[in-house]
């Protein structure tokens, strides 16, 4: 798997991104169960509200090697702050109507 992760800016200066790492290193939460070599090819945040550069980063990790785009946990369910985007769904929408089929996307890393 050739990972790509979308985080949100609005976290990025408080958060490292370190439980996200650690969930791909030991495989668990949504990478649970994968048994192929997980290689990460970028790590990026979403371009801030209403995540209208999302779809550009997508585009960039796909164009740099990401058949696999994952949004951090920060996105989808709002951790470590307890605020999911309230762009999520959309975001999600658009990359997944501009990308295709051709790229798997996953709701969060841990």
């Amino acid at each position: 798997m050739k990972l790509g992760i979308i985080r949100c800016m609005q976290t990025e200066d408080f958060c490292p991104g370190t439980a996200d790492f650690l969930a791909i290193k030991e495989k668990t939460g949504v990478f649970q169960g994968i048994t192929e070599d997980i290689e990460i090819i970028g790590f990026t945040n979403c371009g801030g509200c209403p995540a209208k550069k999302s779809i550009l980063r997508a585009r960039e990790l796909v164009k740099r090697g990401a058949d696999t785009i994952v949004f951090a946990s920060c996105i989808q369910r709002g951790t470590p702050i307890g605020y999911p985007c309230p762009f999520a769904k959309r975001m999600k929408e658009l990359i997944v109507k501009d990308l295709g089929d051709s790229v798997t996307i996953l709701d969060y890393t841990h």
